[in-house]
């Protein structure tokens, strides 16, 4: 029955539909059919609404760090704008925009930092309406703009998730291991991918810029009212020099907050590199970025509302509640599902004596087809990708981490971890996404003033290609395993 419930979610997913209802209904009767129900059709009734709310109850309760942690960066970043500091802080890399090809490294640098911090909905909102009208000025494409800031922020940082590790400790938890070597081979992987994309971009991108300028132009370029040619609109340097409008003390804010934030961010790195029996991984990195983000957070509503700041500071933190229910809404039922094939959870939620159905039947496809044979990073990668199609990218990551678990046994971490990875990658490189048109390239395009499925299309073939790149490469890991 379990597997007859995934096979009907990986349809569900193909189709393009949400799997909320399948994930819960799945639930329901997996408690229904469980022996510690009772007896009785009412007995077995109670148990098993019981259960779906306890499964929920359950995920929620290992996801709320992550989400709390996305909340009170987002109203850290709102409480920020009320003085303009989030612009200030990037308005610095307008002066490094001088062409096309610079506005186009800018563009994803720039977006790439703010997504790992920030997260890249509401990073890419800001990168874009600060930095895509210089770019489109200094030459570069409109198109050409939102695949920058689209693999950069939902390919490369949300797929690598370094810092807040949001999809990593997803990965982590649905895999049951910890999340330090998940994040490691991520990290690879993202970047394998991330370059390939990037590379081939441009390739195309100077390409078509010197074969069909016209046709790249697109409603970005007459919006910004920039030139379609290599070199630097009129205006260009007008707009590098401007500084946004900001209070008394936006500026202040925009230099402590990438201080406090990077300091925080060198100490992980650091400390993971050099120092590993202080590496600061999963649950104490969330705390550390936390706590600084509410010091940032309080500091911020005092400098902009003074006494009213006791208020400010609830509204905002209610913005940033909001916007992550909104993110992780969607993937409570369905984390709540696939880790009831973890046998320490499913006792939790059905009962004791229950087993974990999918290490159970991953178990029995990993002796078949063997712990180390090199198909299975090319599976979960696929695995990842489908899971990916639904537009949204994380609620795929319960369902590859426990593929990956599965498959390779509880006593092989390391290679749980590389296809936990991969599975990650490729289903937040879909669906998180810069595939799926219904899906996080609707922001960029929207802000590039380009057509989402034109985006989808442009980035298909440099993001499959890192993709196929990063399940070579997780191949040869595991055969060197």
């Amino acid at each position: 029955m379990f597997l007859a419930i995934l096979v009907t979610i990986l349809l569900t997913i193909v189709f393009r539909r949400s799997v909320v209802i399948a994930a819960m209904l799945g639930i329901l009767v997996l408690a229904a059919m469980s022996p510690n129900a009772g007896s009785g059709v009412i007995a077995h009734g109670v148990f098993a609404l019981q259960s779906l709310f306890r499964a929920m109850l359950l995920a929620g309760s290992d996801l709320f760090d992550i989400m709390l942690l996305v909340a009170i960066m987002l109203a850290m970043l709102k409480s920020m704008a009320a003085e303009g500091a989030d612009e200030l802080m990037i308005a610095p890399m307008r002066k490094l925009i001088v062409g096309p090809w610079s506005a186009f490294f800018v563009l994803a640098i720039t977006a790439y930092v703010c997504s790992i911090f920030f997260w890249p909905s509401p990073a890419t909102a800001l990168v874009g309406t600060v930095l895509i009208p210089v770019a489109l000025r200094a030459g570069l494409p409109a198109l050409g703009a939102a695949a920058a800031i689209n693999i950069a922020a939902h390919g490369i940082a949300l797929s690598s998730d370094p810092v807040i590790q949001a999809a990593t400790r997803i990965s982590a938890r649905s895999a049951g291991i910890d999340a330090a070597p998940i994040l490691y081979y991520t990290v690879i992987f993202s970047t394998v991918t991330g370059v390939v994309a990037m590379i081939l971009t441009v390739i195309f991108l100077r390409r078509d810029m010197r074969l069909k300028p016209q046709a790249l132009a697109g409603g970005g370029m007459a919006a910004a009212g920039g030139s379609i040619s290599g070199e630097p609109g009129e205006g260009g340097e007008e707009i590098a020099a401007e500084l946004p409008p900001h209070g008394r003390f936006g500026l202040p804010l925009a230099i402590l907050t990438p201080l406090l934030l990077f300091g925080v961010g060198v100490l992980i790195i650091y400390r993971a590199i050099a120092l590993p029996e202080k590496a600061i991984y999963g649950g104490e990195a969330t705390a550390l970025l936390g706590g600084a983000a509410i010091c940032v957070l309080i500091m911020a509503c005092i400098a902009h509302d003074g006494h009213r700041a006791m208020e400010s500071v609830i509204h905002h933190i209610t913005e940033g509640f909001t916007f992550a229910i909104k993110v992780f809404g969607p993937v409570l039922p369905i984390v709540a599902f696939f880790l009831l094939g973890d046998p320490a959870h499913a006792e939790r939620v059905l009962g004791p004596g229950t087993p974990g159905y999918m290490l159970d039947f991953g178990q029995s496809v990993g002796r078949y087809l063997g712990p180390d044979n090199p198909l299975l990073p090319v599976g979960v990668m696929i695995v990842g990708i489908l899971s990916g199609i639904d537009g949204f990218g994380f609620s795929g990551l319960p369902l590859t981490g426990s593929v990956a678990a599965a498959l390779t046994g509880a006593t092989s971490t390391d290679s749980t971890a590389l296809l936990a990875s991969l599975g990650q990658i490729g289903s937040i490189w879909v669906g998180g996404g810069t595939l799926a048109p219904w899906s996080g390239v609707c922001i960029v395009a929207a802000l590039a003033n380009v057509r989402p499925d034109e985006l989808a299309r442009r980035n298909f073939v440099p993001v499959i290609a890192g993709l196929i790149a990063s399940a070579l490469v997780g191949i040869a890991l595991l055969v060197a395993f």
